[in-house]
């Protein structure tokens, strides 16, 4: 791809320096935390983790540590975690298989597991995945970690349940866990919650009460939200996200029926609104998880929304992550297709009719790019991990089928909400989604999200985790 040089016209543009993509190929090191400040970790298991841990880094001013690579960590441990994630991420893309898809698709319900909680019953007994990560922990996963924060004692602060169970159960006071899902399974807690140190930070109402139904005390259980990109939220005004949704809801509204009926309301909450101008046509993306799964989707959507792009009517953007296979899927099929691959840059500005594909080998660069897409973006059509939560930003997601039983209840928060498009045929994407953008549902989607869901899960994580807040000079909301 084109080199994703800064846009200055972006408002997302403006935020932070960005000291976790500096480096993308060392692992940070323990002298790069300054004193008290919290060890971040999350593991690499699809973008779910990372993304929010990320977020969290940036906000803190503090690098980001995987669980599964150095310096917490040894070879040998690295391989054990490198043979679960690639273990994962095949049968994720099994389970969308069409026809024999079926049988791997109920093995990835059975790992992903999350009882119903109805009728009311008792929850806190521990389950088959418990009791195998207590074994991994008494064979030594996570020692590394653990000895490190004996050796220069501060906050654990994770966003994969691993690294609190471990630290937990090695009596490690200071461990702060972020559930990155809208609800969760018995994993992400300990064989005895009575007794357990973990301090969980739960981005929804469901969330807090699946934990206190698998019994960790409500005192040790703050509803925070989740953690967004503080570049995409801005200061404490929400300034960022303000200026972006304006601009946004205006593309949204090609029309003006919108903005007409919701004139008063918008004046109230959103008064930028009146002076946002922008003549470029609204700019979709399609994110690809971090398994590489539902690849096809995009594939099949895209001859109809390329006569869109052609016409002026759409920006499009593909997102293809880390995975060099995806990159290479994409790239033929706009080769198939007779169109071009575009500078990130010129398709933000709307200058080309072509189709900017993010794709870079590495996460931190991955993440730094596409966390700019975000911010220009209008529309977002992907399955419904933990991107759900980005609807908090006023933009509304186009809904792709489930993948895992944890994706389910993110597809269920964002229909309740009303942030949250179900997907249609992708071969009749072209004028489909024409229709949401005419009718005013892209629209209606965005505002009600940023009205209705948690937008400052980054400052309320900070602020409990330090006792203070983000790092000074970093200005989240």
């Amino acid at each position: 791809m084109r080199p994703m040089t800064p846009h200055a016209a972006s408002p997302a543009s403006t935020g932070p320096s960005d000291p976790i993509s500096a480096s993308t190929t060392m692992a940070p090191s323990f002298a790069d935390l300054a004193k008290g400040r919290p060890l971040v970790v999350a593991a690499e298991m699809g973008y779910g983790h990372l993304r929010p841990a990320r977020s969290l880094a940036l906000a803190l001013g503090v690098p980001l540590f995987r669980a599964e690579s150095a310096p917490l960590c040894d070879e040998a441990e690295a391989g054990r975690w490198s043979r679960v994630r690639r273990g994962y991420d095949a049968l994720v893309r099994a389970s969308q298989t069409p026809i024999v898809g079926g049988p791997f698709d109920a093995l990835l319900r059975a790992i992903t597991e999350i009882p119903t909680f109805h009728p009311r019953r008792d929850l806190r007994r521990a389950d088959l995945g418990v009791t195998s990560l207590r074994r991994l922990i008494d064979r030594g996963l996570g020692a590394g970690m653990v000895a490190a924060l004996r050796a220069d004692p501060r906050p654990l602060l994770t966003t994969f349940y691993a690294p609190a169970i471990v630290a937990d159960a090695h009596g490690l006071d200071d461990v702060w866990c972020v559930i990155t899902d809208t609800d969760c399974a018995r994993i992400w807690v300990s064989e005895r919650p009575e007794s357990s140190r973990v301090r969980y930070l739960a981005p929804s109402d469901r969330v807090r009460r699946r934990l206190e139904a698998y019994g960790v005390p409500p005192e040790h259980i703050h509803q925070t939200g989740f953690p967004l990109p503080p570049q995409l939220t801005g200061g404490d005004d929400l300034g960022a996200l303000r200026l972006n949704l304006a601009a946004r809801l205006r593309r949204l509204d090609p029309k003006g029926r919108f903005v007409a009926q919701h004139r008063a309301e918008l004046e109230t909450f959103l008064p930028e609104v009146e002076a946002a101008a922008d003549p470029r046509p609204p700019l979709l993306l399609f994110a690809v998880g971090g398994s590489g799964a539902q690849v096809d989707i995009a594939v099949a959507a895209l001859p109809g929304l390329l006569r869109l792009v052609r016409e002026r009517r759409l920006r499009l953007g593909l997102i293809a992550g880390i995975r060099p296979e995806v990159h290479a899927a994409f790239v033929a099929a706009l080769g198939r297709a007779g169109a071009s691959e575009a500078g990130v840059d010129e398709v933000i500005a709307g200058s080309t009719d072509g189709v900017a594909l993010v794709y870079e080998p590495h996460f931190d660069a991955y993440a730094a790019g596409f966390d700019r897409m975000m911010g220009a973006a209008d529309a977002l059509w992907t399955k419904t991990s933990e991107m759900s939560f980005y609807a908090a930003l006023g933009l509304p997601i186009v809904m792709a089928p489930a993948v895992g039983v944890q994706e389910r209840y993110n597809r269920r928060w964002l229909s309740e909400a009303g942030a949250g498009v179900e997907q249609r045929p992708p071969r009749d994407a072209g004028d489909w989604m024409i229709e949401l953008l005419h009718d005013g549902v892209l629209a209606r989607a965005a505002w009600t999200g940023f009205l209705r869901l948690p937008k400052r899960g980054s400052h309320e994580i900070c602020r409990l985790v330090t006792g203070a807040g983000p790092a000074p000079g970093l200005g989240i909301g």
